[in-house]
């Protein structure tokens, strides 16, 4: 036996002894692990059979015999020694171990034959800890909407169960399968329902203790939804103008648990025009008929002279009247004529005579009335003819001037306009109702240009092109803002678009950054030539303060680095200074590349942090009130709380996803006087992109021979092919194999810091050649494919200089105050003043972002002080180079005829201050 304390023999015996008659012991009951609760100490046991001695060894040491308790018994069936051991562990005994594994205990039983070892059994101090890793946090989510509630138990040993209260309840996730425990201590609740309202709490315990989690109150919101719209009501004006309506309620939900109400009218109103009654008139009375043998005659007559219509009233009297056809000459008893006396004679001569006076009466009349007759149609053609097509409500071809009075919202008074406005419009021209001529000249405020004399030449189509575009003649004045200057090149050898620009109007890469100095009355920052403008509103400087304000575009590789199939659209813009208060958003304009289609697009935009990471801002498409993001083809206009580094990130949801693409060809001359070197460039269509090319260019003494041309890159996966045909084969050649290149999806596709370009080497055969005749093809396999001709001589003294010029805002980098606006100001107060407020009559400024086709997101204007003030800086940034106040005025002469249409009803008649005006709108 093994030397254990206590005993005498202080020799250590083996484990095992030689083989003997007998068996191995064989463990009935193994220890098992065990946690000691607070300071109470736990009892392992072992039981063996057959065994001679069982003792207990702890951590590799073997326990002291005194602290064995020990049991035998006897086996009936076997007739084998049966041996119980106990022993107790400390909390002490555990705490002062200090090994690399837990405490832990095993047992040892001997027999004749050897000894057996049993399992070891940890034994563990338990606890649970007060506070939880992770409490739950409250949360209002959208009924049908999913709910997760999570829980971190505190730490223990051994691990804690966790359990969810709901109002005190627990939650039994077998019973509804809505919700789920089992995910990590999660609370799981699928799609949520109003019953799911509550205060949850986690609880975790263990054999030692229980702790309960903070509550977490669970709001299960509904938001409003609208009712169908009832059915128009009857015109309330019996005879002429008036209004009907139609309502809806925010029933369909109703807002429950702190929903949103709907938005929008919950009363619409349209105007109409209901018909007049017409009382019906007779028709002249017919001819006598012939004397009948009752010696009467009869005459007739009929109510059709108008028939009465829309209920009016039938004639009043006879339809039919007779009368004695012999002047009384018939004998009361019948008798034939033949017998009547001769002194009737006389009578008879008399009536021949009366006859004839009425014959002659009645051919007078019909000569004066044939005379009258004449006269009116000759003066037909002077009279005026907008009152003919009124009525007819046809196309009518007719010239008219008219001189309209001075507009208090678009004229100031006291300017004294001296703008007489001379235009020419070639279209039909339909008046549905007489009343519109007065509607359209009743609105002193709506009448968005004064002094206009009108010229209407043809009667097929309002042209405003070029060729019959508005012409203006007359002085602005003193706050009128300089356009730039439009100069277009001729080409005289080819009839080319006058597209191409002069690269010595190109700025050079160091000059893409502008500054200036603003103050309260705002102004515009442009980048020259590159597309990017910067916009601050008058009023969003505080007043007495100015700042320096800068506009740069990133010219090294962008730090924004996409993921995946994402591209970067546009150029990495920057401005600030960054800690620059403004009271009103500023609008900033970046160019963009993609062709927009919501189905095709997810556009991103996306802000670099001082700690220079990027976060997204805002997806186009989302509604929010934070910003704003408009997209136009070629551009993004964007307003803005905050300055700093915007970029717009395109995210391709299909295959479909067009990256637009400028595809210009350049060549010049090599150092071997022979060669010549064609370079393909294959860029972002973005102003700014095409800078950067030609800045290149320049350096290296390159020549745009041709206009650029736009390439659909589609996002497909295809790869794009460069190749130049057509070559004159006497003339010039290229080495074999090079005449095509083609260069991977992913390398046209992803974001470059330098342009995509093709340099082709062409060698012509003597010096006396001089002209260069081929052309360039550019196409996407399966895709769009472009060709551009060229035609150019090498020789520089010989080469025609092709020009052009887009929006040339290099004289007009910086402009501050009333000169950086379209509208003067003056005239945007009265606007706003217009719109802002409220009134019986509609929304305004609902209207004016409708007209201005800004009426997306509209929750954004409304959390604005002056939503009508926002909508026109966006109006100012969208037409920053044509300057369209044109379109402006007629949208606003458009609102001002509505609301000269509905200023018919009368104020008592008005009950509900939503309106709208048009039953096509689907309304």
């Amino acid at each position: 036996f093994p030397s254990l304390p206590g005993n005498d023999n202080s020799e250590a015996l083996p484990d095992s002894i030689p083989s003997a008659p007998g068996t191995l012991p064989h463990f009935m009951e193994e220890p098992d692990d065990a946690y000691i609760i607070k300071s109470n100490p736990i009892v392992l046991r072992c039981k063996a059979m057959p065994a001679m001695q069982i003792f207990f060894k702890c951590n590799g040491e073997w326990v002291h015999q005194n602290e064995h308790v020990s049991e035998e018994s006897m086996d009936e069936t076997t007739g084998l020694k049966v041996r119980e051991v106990f022993i107790n562990v400390t909390r002490q005994q555990v705490e002062d171990f200090h090994g690399p594994e837990d405490y832990w205990c095993q047992c040892v039983a001997w027999s004749h034959l050897g000894t057996s070892k049993s399992r070891k059994a940890s034994v563990r101090i338990a606890y649970l800890r007060k506070n939880f890793e992770q409490d739950p946090q409250g949360k209002e989510v959208p009924i049908e909407g999913m709910i997760v509630l999570h829980c971190r138990p505190p730490e223990g040993v051994p691990a804690a169960e966790v359990e969810w209260l709901k109002n005190e309840e627990p939650i039994d996730s077998n019973l509804d399968e809505n919700i789920d425990t089992r995910a990590d201590h999660n609370l799981i609740i699928r799609q949520a329902r109003l019953s799911d309202s509550g205060n949850y709490t986690c609880m975790a315990a263990n054999i030692v203790a229980k702790r309960r989690s903070m509550s977490a109150t669970v709001v299960v919101y509904v938001n409003g939804g609208w009712s169908s719209w009832t059915e128009w009501s009857n015109c309330n004006a019996r005879c002429g103008r008036g209004w009907q309506k139609r309502s809806r309620t925010c029933t369909n939900p109703a807002p429950l648990n702190g929903g949103a109400f709907c938005e929008g009218m919950s009363v619409q109103k349209i105007t109409c025009t209901s018909l007049c009654p017409v009382d019906g008139s007779w028709e002249v009375w017919s001819e006598w008929s012939v004397c009948s043998p009752e010696c009467e005659h009869l005459r007739v007559r009929e109510c059709i002279a108008p028939p009465p219509r829309n209920g009016g009233k039938y004639c009043e009297g006879l339809s039919q009247e007779s009368e004695n056809c012999t002047e009384g000459l018939c004998i009361q008893d019948k008798k034939p004529l033949h017998e009547i006396k001769s002194q009737n004679i006389e009578t008879a001569s008399d009536i021949a005579l009366y006859s004839g006076l009425g014959a002659a009466v009645i051919a007078v009349a019909v000569l004066v009335v044939g005379v009258t007759l004449y006269r009116r149609s000759q003066s037909e053609y002077g009279v005026d003819v907008i009152d003919s097509s009124a009525l007819t409500g046809g196309f009518q071809t007719f010239n008219f001037k008219t001189v309209r009075q001075g507009n208090s919202l678009l004229l100031n008074s006291s300017m004294q306009p001296d703008l007489t406005v001379s235009r020419t419009y070639s279209g039909p021209i339909c008046l549905q109702d007489p009343m519109d001529k007065e509607l359209m000249t009743e609105s002193s405020l709506f009448n968005p240009l004064s002094d206009i004399k009108v010229k209407v030449q043809s009667s097929f189509m309002v042209s405003l092109g070029v060729t019959e575009r508005a012409e203006y003649h007359g002085k602005p004045h003193s706050g009128t803002f300089p356009h730039g200057h439009r100069a277009f090149g001729t080409l005289q050898a080819r009839n080319k678009a006058a597209y191409i620009q002069n690269l010595s109007s190109i700025s050079t890469r160091s000059e893409l950054k502008t500054t200036a100095i603003f103050g309260h009355l705002g102004g515009r920052l442009v980048v020259p030539n590159t597309g990017v403008s910067l916009l601050i509103p008058h009023g969003a400087i505080p007043e007495e303060s100015s700042w320096e304000i800068y506009l740069a575009i990133t010219q090294k590789e962008s730090s924004l680095q996409p993921e995946g199939t994402d591209v970067l659209l546009g150029p990495e813009v920057t401005c600030g200074p960054s800690d620059l208060p403004v009271s009103t958003p500023f609008a900033l304009t970046i160019p963009h590349c993609a062709e927009i289609n919501p189905e095709h697009w997810n556009i991103h935009l996306k802000k670099r942090t001082q700690q220079g990471k990027w976060e997204e801002v805002m997806s186009v498409e989302e509604e929010t009130t934070s910003c704003y993001c408009l997209l136009d083809p070629y551009a993004c206009h964007i307003l803005l709380n905050s300055f700093g580094t915007y970029a717009l990130i395109g995210e391709p949801i299909s295959d479909c996803a067009v990256r637009q693409l400028k595809v210009a060809v350049f060549g010049c001359l090599s150092c071997n006087s022979l060669d010549y070197n064609l370079r393909v460039y294959c860029m972002d269509n973005t102003p700014c992109a095409f800078q950067e090319v030609v800045s290149d260019e320049r350096l290296q003494g390159g020549q745009l021979l041709e206009e650029p041309k736009l390439l659909h890159f589609r996002g497909n996966t295809f790869s794009l092919q460069i190749s130049v045909l057509d070559i004159p084969p006497f003339l010039w050649r290229i080495k074999p194999f090079t005449a095509c290149q083609e260069v991977p999806f992913s390398r046209v596709w992803c974001s470059s810091p330098k342009p995509l370009h093709c340099a082709f080497s062409l060698e012509r055969y003597t010096p006396a050649t001089t002209q260069l005749s081929c052309k360039v093809c550019v196409r996407q396999l399966q895709g769009h494919e472009q060709i551009l001709q060229v035609q150019t001589s090498i020789l520089e003294n010989e080469r025609e200089t092709i020009t052009f010029f887009v929006h040339d805002d290099s004289n007009f980098p910086a402009q501050m105050g009333p000169k950086a606006f379209k509208i003067p100001y003056s005239i945007r107060q009265r606007i706003c003043a217009t719109f802002d407020t409220p009134n019986a009559k509609g929304k305004d400024w609902q209207m004016l972002a409708q007209k201005t086709s800004t009426n997306r997101n509209l929750s954004y204007f409304a959390a604005q002080s002056s939503p009508s003030a926002v909508i026109l800086d966006l109006w100012e940034a969208r037409h920053q180079h044509d300057g369209d106040l044109d379109s402006l005025a007629c949208a606003l002469e458009e609102i001002g005829r509505t609301h000269s249409k509905i200023s018919d009803v009368t104020e008592t008649e008005i009950e509900e201050p939503d309106f709208n005006y048009s039953r096509q709108n689907g309304l």
